[in-house]
């Protein structure tokens, strides 16, 4: 099953703090929990369970729905990013939730290499015409 990016930066952030309360890093240098503050993974995980609620019977949908699926999970995503001054989601985090997002694709019967070429597209670009973040 794809990992949730919020469950690695959740990760992040319990590993930064062992390394606090270890004294093996500098307070000063620490900021993991900074830049995933608990309403954003809040946010994002309401979102993301969203989709994965949308991922059942997702290979038996044609190309517009499954489209459908992801146009309504980037949009969602948007509305985060734009929550937290559009800087939710920066290229690490982009990586992971675009990853998350073909993984999750392919496990429920997609394939996301003919899907995308069909439209035209790459086969990383499955969320560019909606994606702001």
């Amino acid at each position: 099953m794809a990992e949730r990016p919020t469950t690695v930066w959740r990760q992040g952030i319990a590993e930064e703090a062992d390394e606090l309360a270890a004294g093996n890093l500098d307070p000063e240098c620490a900021g993991v929990a900074e830049l995933f503050p608990e309403d954003l993974l809040t946010a994002t995980d309401a979102v993301l369970d969203a989709f994965e609620r949308d991922l059942a019977g997702l290979a038996e949908m044609d190309d517009a729905q499954v489209l459908g699926v992801v146009e309504r999970l980037v949009l969602a995503l948007n509305a985060v990013d734009e929550a937290h001054d559009a800087s939710a989601f920066e290229t690490d985090e982009r990586e992971l939730l675009c990853d998350y997002i073909d993984q999750s694709l392919t496990e429920h019967g997609v394939d996301v290499v003919a899907l995308t070429s069909r439209h035209g597209l790459g086969k990383y670009q499955i969320t560019d015409r909606w994606r702001k973040w």
